[in-house]
């Protein structure tokens, strides 16, 4: 018996939001959230692939200065090793 009331209750509630989605003022307010959303999403898609990208380069630029001092000491050691020899 609890369930079924429960099931009315809902029924309600989506009847008074279908009848209420009816208004114009309505309307216009889920029209400016949408457009919000989307606009919002548009904005964090973009900084996004900005910082990405961003990240992306200092990753590579640290790795090639890395590769370079590590290729340096490896070139200082090959030259002391053909000394001692």
């Amino acid at each position: 018996m609890k369930t079924e009331g429960k099931n009315w209750k809902w029924a309600w509630w989506f009847l008074v939001a279908g009848v209420g989605s009816q208004f114009y003022f309505v309307q216009e307010l889920v029209a400016a959230f949408a457009f919000f959303a989307i606009g919002f999403t548009a904005l964090a898609l973009v900084f996004g692939t900005l910082y990405m990208l961003q990240k992306g380069w200092e990753m590579a630029v640290a790795r090639l200065v890395e590769g370079e001092q590590s290729a340096g000491q490896g070139f200082e050691a090959s030259e002391s090793a053909r000394s001692i020899s």
